[in-house]
């Protein structure tokens, strides 16, 4: 054991136990440091992994994916390396590695599920080369910081050379994820939802409407939201692929349930999406010929963190804390919201820190009409450009109240509200709200 190592791995785990004494994450800091002292400690480290490492890339669900299939091979004993928390550039993902380690800086997983950024992907696979790669799909997102999503494409691309031999599990219906896939030279498989299950159409802004390959108008047997459907171009075929892993009878009446050939999967969430993000880890268990005798357990069990459908219990209030930062996210937030039909109250909070994206443009291609007819009996806009998105309410006739300091708006309808309380926030607001909403949960115990 090299000396700096074991240096790099105690200095990274006390960086990140004086952070959470302070009240901030502190997990990419952990991971800087580590590669500051040991340059190669996550070659070396991701090297000692004994059976496989997956790579989840993806706009939307990566978080949740990644937690899952975690939670999936660990109910089958096995010892897995995760970057938990959805820190997923090149720091963070250090950090999951070197926070995992032994005192004595050693290594012990049989696998390691890691999330990592798109972009991040050609700064990540220099140090090491997953076995499996999950793409959740590709929407339009941050523009000011990737730009179109050719720029995205583009850098996944690069990754998926530089990792010849990992396997792809690509989102099927999203006609973006399917061409990386079949342009590339890496083996691969598709999940998918291969029947309408959704009867609104919503008239979203779809990304795939022109075909990459050759670049006519895509038609389309029906859409499930976004550009995620049963698509085909009339020009050159290309066209949805035989889909590996195909979810069929999707019933979302209680909870989701669905059928993936004989086995039937069945799960107390909300949010169509969901169906995604379970099928994918389904897939990705069944690639790395992991049991899935536990899945459904699993799903039962499984807790959501940092924002991802994550319940708390304040007062007797409901609080369901959803992050939402971009246009395809937020449509489908406002979708779950409206399966419940109970009254309720609704705080959208909206941040342009530099990681959620100074340009918020994006907010006039969400949907926000629909929030008519959720028996919202309040909204209230927080956050640093609360006034943008009152505004944005204001032009499709929903009135709403600002109020920029999120805690003083929580309280609020804690006091005042209907006891059951959604809240959908942007990226750099998640982790202060979760904050907030784990203290005053731990104050009235």
């Amino acid at each position: 054991m090299k000396i700096r190592r074991l240096i790099a791995v105690w200095a990274s785990k006390f960086a990140g136990y004086a952070c959470k004494k302070m009240g901030k994450q502190g997990v990419t800091w952990a991971g800087k440091i580590a590669l500051r002292i040991y340059p190669d400690i996550l070659k070396e480290m991701a090297g000692e992994v004994k059976k496989g490492i997956f790579a989840v890339c993806g706009t939307n669900g990566k978080t949740t994916t990644n937690n899952l299939l975690c939670s999936v091979l660990e109910a089958n004993g096995q010892k897995v390396i995760c970057n938990h928390t959805g820190s997923n550039m090149l720091n963070g993902v250090a950090a999951a590695f070197v926070l995992g380690a032994k005192m004595n800086g050693r290594l012990d997983a049989d696998y390691a599920c890691i999330e990592i950024d798109e972009a991040s992907t050609v700064r990540v696979f220099p140090h090491f080369q997953p076995d499996y790669m999950i793409l959740t799909n590709l929407f339009r997102d941050q523009l000011d910081r990737y730009g179109e999503i050719d720029i995205t494409m583009n850098l996944l691309a690069r990754a998926m050379k530089m990792a010849p031999d990992m396997k792809l599990l690509v989102n099927g219906d999203d006609s973006l994820s399917t061409y990386l896939a079949v342009t590339g030279e890496n083996a691969y498989r598709t999940y998918g939802i291969g029947e309408k299950v959704l009867e609104e159409d919503a008239k979203e802004i779809r990304e795939g409407r022109f075909c990459k390959r050759c670049g006519a108008k895509m038609e389309y047997d029906f859409y499930h939201y976004s550009q995620l459907g049963a698509y085909h171009c009339p020009k050159c075929g290309f066209s949805r692929p035989k889909l590996d892993y195909n979810a069929s009878h999707v019933d979302l009446t209680d909870g989701l349930a669905f059928d993936v050939g004989e086995f039937h999967v069945k799960a107390n969430y909300r949010g169509f999406y969901n169906v995604y993000n379970i099928l994918a880890v389904y897939g990705a268990a069944d690639m790395a010929g992991a049991s899935l005798e536990n899945f459904n357990r699993v799903l039962g069990n499984y807790k959501p963190q940092f924002g991802r459908n994550e319940l708390f219990q304040i007062q007797g209030t409901k609080v369901m804390l959803n992050l939402a930062k971009n246009p395809a996210g937020f449509n489908q937030n406002i979708g779950a919201v409206m399966t419940d039909r109970e009254p309720k109250d609704i705080i959208i909070l909206i941040n342009d820190n530099a990681q959620d994206g100074t340009d918020v443009s994006w907010l006039w291609d969400v949907d926000f009409d629909r929030l008519e007819n959720a028996n919202a009996r309040s909204i209230t806009v927080s956050g640093i450009r609360c006034y943008d998105m009152r505004l944005r309410l204001k032009y499709v006739g929903i009135d709403s109240v600002a109020q920029p300091d999120m805690e003083r708006a929580i309280q609020d309808k804690i006091q005042n509200g209907t006891g059951n309380l959604y809240l959908l926030v942007n990226y750099t607001g998640l982790y202060s709200t979760h904050t907030i909403l784990k203290r005053m949960e731990e104050e009235k115990k």
